[in-house]
Formats: C-alpha cells, structure tokens, sequence
C-alpha cells in the first residue's frame, strides 16, 4: 500500500492527482474555501492566547498538505481576518515528498511565512531553543484526510480454524493476488477480542489496523509543548469497529469517483483508504498526557464553529455560495457523516 501511494517514481500521490469532480475522489478543501476558513477562525481562537502568553511567535503544522490549497485558504482568512495575529504565525508543512512540497511552493508562493520539513523531528529541530527529547511546538498540529491513506495491514477470520490470519499480496503471474499468511504478531484491538464475538463472526472477516496511523499520532503528541493536537479523517468510534455490514474491513479503492474492492488493480493509478481507529489515536494521545477536547462528526464541529463565528460576525453577511459549500461540509448525505475529528491538548 505504502508503495502503490507513495513510491517516489509511480506512486498515486506522487502524479498531479486531481480532485473533486474531475478526479478520483471529493475532499471537503474541494467543496470551496469555507473549510479553511472555519478551521482558520478556530486556529484563531487558540492561538490568540497562546501569543497573548508568549509574546512570540507559534506555529501552524499541517501535516499532507497535498497541493497547498488548504493552506493558501488558511493564511488568506487569518490575513485579511486577524492581520496581528497572522503576522505572530509561522506556518509549517511536513511533506517528506520533493514533489509534493514544488506542487505547495507554487500554491503558497504569495505568503513568507510557511516553512517546509520532512518530518516532526526536522520542524522542531528549526525552532529556536529547541531540545529534540522534549516538547518544542507551541501552536496547531493538524492533518486532514491524511491518516486514512496510511498503509494497513489486513487480518482475517478464520471461522473453521477458529483463528486469525493476515492478508499478504503475492503474483500470479503478471497479476497481483491476495495470499493468506501466518502472522507474526496481533494487535491488542484483535487479540482482545471476547469469544462471544468470535464465535458469531463469519468466515473471512476483515479488519485492518494501521501501525503507521498510530506512530505518527504518537510523534505528534511527543512534538506538542502548549495547544492542540487535530485530525479530520474517515473512521469510527469503539462501537463501530465491527460492523456485521462490514465483512471486508474498511479499505477501498477510488478511481475517478467509483469505489471497488478491487483493491490490487492497476497500482499507482488508484487512491486506497482505510477508516482510521480513533479509539486508538485517542488512548495514544491521553497515554502521553493530552486532553481529549472533542471527538465527533465534522457536521458537529463545523456547526459548532460557525456558531461561535455568527455571535463575532467573522464572516460578514452570509451568502448562498457559503451556503451551499456548508451544506456540503455538515449534511450527512454528503461529507458531514463520513468524516470524524479528535481534536486533544496540552
């Protein structure tokens, strides 16, 4: 998976992806420059006491940037929005991909103040005073639609066996095909698991957990000295994590807007997603010692957002283009369901 999305020379992200209607998938930067601007105002609202406090400069992290357009909506609100606030920000992009980071460049080249880094550890190691084995970052981290593109790996149900096995890809000749493999270690979320579950579980059942989701949130968390730690990304609460509607587990192909489970074909020119584990991305957080402040859906937390902007009149007199892009962002039918946020703190 990390290769089919990833690699330098064929990987998915690696070509000019478009998205929204002419490409594979909708994302709700897509839907128009309300999001960034929602998400700005509240940016706005953390952050303005956090410069209050530290008479100095913080920071925005977003982490998958893509082409940099969420960021342009970001900084062109809190420009013309909170100019003394903007000009106490710097705004910094993690984008391991040479690539990706010329794509964001071009998008961003109007603004001074966003500074690029291939990982947390270069990001901090760029902050003045900085000591690499403690907290460092004053500010925002965030990423949205990035951890459901995180590779995965794949177990299954053995129903006969009574145990677990883990899906591995192999060839068929010039054909990629699923191939069952001995595990080497389950994850706790599986291991767990109570036999009254497992023996109503039908044969070949499927779940995925994603290692990398979970390392990269921890890195997060160990990067955060003061503010808020925030995901925006497909997935599902302890409740959902099995689903008798949901036999194959979570992980989908997308090509030019129809999802199939044909998740081998033609590698490098389809998106794959997988739900993202919240309950886990949370207990690795508050395990660090962050506060869990909201986990709910992006409808709730938008609404929740423009709410507090209505009552500051932040966004002038509301129109019927704002409209219609926040119907897109809240209504279920749409993206309002789809998507979860975790928002926790130091």
């Amino acid at each position: 998976m990390e290769l089919a999305l990833y690699c330098p020379d064929c990987g998915y992200y690696e070509t000019k992806v478009d998205i929204g209607r002419r490409g594979d998938f909708f994302t709700s930067v897509s839907a128009g420059e309300l999001f960034g601007q929602l998400l700005a105002f509240q940016f706005a609202n953390w952050l303005e006491t956090e410069v209050s406090n530290q008479k100095s400069k913080v920071r925005i992290v977003e982490a998958g940037a893509h082409d940099g357009q969420l960021a342009k909506d970001i900084l062109t609100w809190l420009q013309s929005s909170r100019p003394e606030l903007f000009g106490q920000i710097e705004y910094a992009i993690i984008e391991p991909s040479v690539r990706r980071r010329e794509w964001q460049r071009e998008t961003l080249e109007s603004f001074a103040n966003v500074l690029w880094s291939a990982n947390f550890q270069s990001v901090a190691s760029s902050t003045p005073h900085s000591a690499l084995r403690t907290p460092h970052l004053n500010g925002v981290i965030f990423s949205n639609e990035l951890l459901d593109a995180f590779p995965v790996h794949r177990y299954g149900w053995d129903a006969n066996g009574k145990k677990w096995f883990e899906w591995g890809v192999s060839a068929d000749g010039d054909k990629l095909v699923w191939e069952k493999l001995e595990y080497s270690k389950l994850p706790a979320s599986i291991l767990n698991l109570p036999s009254s579950l497992l023996a109503v579980m039908p044969d070949g059942y499927t779940i995925e957990t994603s290692p990398a989701a979970e390392k990269w949130w921890r890195d997060a968390t160990g990067a955060l000295a003061r503010g808020k730690l925030l995901a925006i990304d497909y997935g599902f609460t302890d409740d959902e994590m099995f689903s008798p509607a949901r036999t194959r587990g979570t992980l989908r192909a997308y090509y030019r807007h129809h999802v199939t489970d044909d998740l081998l074909a033609n590698p490098g020119e389809q998106d794959l997603t997988a739900h993202v584990n919240f309950p886990a991305l949370q207990k690795a957080g508050e395990d660090a010692g962050l506060k869990t402040e909201f986990f709910g859906s992006q409808a709730k937390f938008l609404t929740e957002i423009l709410a507090k902007a209505a009552r500051k009149s932040s966004f002038g007199v509301w129109n019927a283009k704002q409209t219609r892009q926040f119907q897109t962002l809240t209504h279920p039918e749409h993206l309002g369901r789809a998507f979860r946020v975790l928002v926790q703190s130091r």
